[in-house]
């Protein structure tokens, strides 16, 4: 059961992120009114599956709050912050900046939980840093240094420490022994109420598009993406934690990359590989097993 959901979580979450790109640019709509419409009605199927099935537990106040604060987190900072540089960074590299919640994971245990991270955290770092300024260089370069691609860039690094922040409090409702599914179908719909607030505030209106491949797309993103995939990873961070479950956004980047090269020209160059090999062994030092203390 495990490895199904491990499989479902990279599966769904690597098409996830062409999904966005064609949401982006297939309508004219406010980036706060398109996250609001995926996780509206994500949150709202559900519920009422959750409540269809006997499945939705009665949270207390506490846990609401929380689930307030975790769909902020990552059912709206993330996605605000992915959707928006989507303008400048192309979605298979935003599914590779993605990839770096690994390491947030490890900074944000140590912060609220007391986890002492491994001592090769450093050294993962910075080959995670290093990738990063291989994979990005030839884009930099041919856009000599663009301050709307290095904006892109920490926009898609903000967003990833929102989904973190939102990891640590699912291991929290874990502690607390609060139902994964439950939480998140909460979670969702108070991020998605957030995003509807910020969009009326902005003067965005939250009149969805008729346009099909706008619709097409939200409808995917709601049921395959975010009910299904954020279903299967937060059950799966019930099951194996938060730093075993975060393995999977090392592996869906090479689906993102594949469909991206397909459907949005990205091209594959040496720079490529060399960044992603950076990045998936700092990531890899994070999960290999600490050698025995000598006594």
């Amino acid at each position: 059961m495990t490895f199904l959901l491990y499989f479902a979580v990279v599966l769904i979450w690597g098409t996830t992120w062409i999904a966005i790109f064609v949401q982006q640019h297939s309508a004219n709509v406010a980036v706060e009114t398109a996250v609001f419409w995926r996780f509206f009605f994500a949150s709202l199927l559900l519920l009422v599956i959750l409540k269809g099935v006997s499945r939705l537990r009665r949270l207390p106040a506490a846990t609401h709050t929380l689930c307030l604060i975790q769909g902020s987190c990552i059912f709206g900072a993330n996605f605000l912050c992915f959707y928006t540089a989507a303008q400048w960074v192309n979605s298979g590299l935003e599914s590779v900046i993605f990839s770096m919640a690994v390491l947030y994971n490890a900074l944000n245990s140590r912060l609220f939980f007391g986890q002492k991270p491994a001592p090769r955290f450093v050294p993962a770092l910075i080959l995670g840093l290093t990738g990063m300024v291989i994979l990005f260089w030839p884009q930099l370069q041919e856009n000599h240094f663009s301050l709307n691609l290095l904006y892109g860039v920490g926009l898609c690094a903000l967003g990833t420490y929102g989904f973190s922040l939102g990891n640590m409090i699912g291991i929290h409702h874990q502690q607390q022994q609060q139902d994964a599914l439950s939480t998140t179908a909460w979670a969702m719909l108070y991020g998605s109420l957030i995003m509807a607030v910020i969009a009326l505030l902005r003067g965005a209106s939250l009149a969805p598009s008729l346009n099909l491949p706008w619709l097409t797309a939200v409808v995917y993103l709601a049921v395959i993406g975010s009910v299904c995939g954020f279903g299967a990873y937060f059950i799966l961070l019930v099951r194996i934690g938060a730093a075993k479950a975060s393995w999977s956004t090392l592996l869906f980047p090479l689906v993102a990359l594949a469909l991206s090269a397909r459907y949005e020209g990205f091209v594959w160059q040496l720079t490529t590989v060399i960044g992603l090999l950076c990045i998936g062994c700092s990531n890899l030092l994070m999960f290999l097993p600490q050698p025995p203390r000598q006594r």
